[in-house]
């Protein structure tokens, strides 16, 4: 599903337009990111949390030359961690 059949069905399931089915997407989308940038978490009961987690920095194998040793720097990436109904929800309980 992409986000024009995700816009679609939300605003057939609360009946509302599209438009404002897109901006509340859209507000969805901005405030997990401002949130996970600032160091917090989005909990959302029975289906998730949104986190950010820190990579370490590491060494790696250059793909386009495998003897070459490369630094690959830390960095932080999204951590998405499913609850329980979600996970429920899945094996078809």
């Amino acid at each position: 599903m992409n986000k024009a059949e995700l816009v679609a069905k939300l605003a057939e399931k609360v009946e509302i337009s599209k438009k404002q089915a897109e901006d509340t997407i859209e507000a969805f989308t901005e405030t997990v990111t401002s949130t996970l940038k600032g160091g917090g978490e989005v909990t959302i009961a029975g289906f998730g949390s949104f986190s950010a987690k820190r990579r370490a920095g590491r060494m790696g194998v250059n793909p386009q030359n495998p003897s070459e040793k490369i630094q690959i720097p830390p960095v932080t990436v999204p951590k998405f961690k499913a609850g329980k109904a979600l996970k429920d929800a899945l094996k078809g309980k």
